[in-house]
């Protein structure tokens, strides 16, 4: 007999949204790795642990690199397609960065750093941005994975 079932719009097999609110600490983008691999795990969902820890990992480093407070990890089912995983980041500041940008520029391969969101890009299924205005105000950086068939949004 089942106790609880998913309600619409929630996935089956992610039943919601899980977040993570991390201080301005070194240590805040390890620990949000570990919650991303056991959530997807208890969910059955390992395959999906590297492409979201690599997503987290970059918008999660480039909150804590350019910003002072705070910052929040989101994981949850995917826009449309709810095979997919979205993996979110907020943040108290409202100007999203050149490099995630639609359409934005590219990385400066001869440069040492400041890739990490062109990488996010790059290996995606989707993702997106959002000022936020109000409350905390900040911004959301996301991107997904888990298109079946893709690993990535590589071909």
């Amino acid at each position: 007999m089942t106790t609880v079932s998913p309600h619409p719009p929630y996935s089956a097999w992610l039943p919601g949204t899980y977040t993570l609110q991390l201080p301005h600490d070194p240590r805040a983008p390890g620990i949000a790795r570990a919650l991303l691999r056991m959530v997807l795990e208890a969910h059955g969902r390992a395959e999906l642990v590297a492409d979201a820890q690599l997503l987290g990992s970059e918008l999660l480093t480039n909150a804590h690199l350019h910003t002072a407070g705070p910052y929040a990890l989101r994981l949850g089912p995917g826009g449309a397609d709810r095979g997919r995983v979205r993996v979110a980041v907020w943040d108290g500041d409202p100007v999203i960065p050149a490099g995630f940008e639609r359409g934005g520029p590219r990385a400066d391969v001869g440069a040492e750093s400041g890739r990490g969101l062109f990488l996010v890009r790059a290996y995606a299924d989707d993702w997106g941005a959002h000022a936020l205005q109000g409350g905390q105000g900040g911004k959301l950086l996301w991107a997904e994975c888990g298109d079946a068939g893709r690993r990535g949004g590589r071909a």
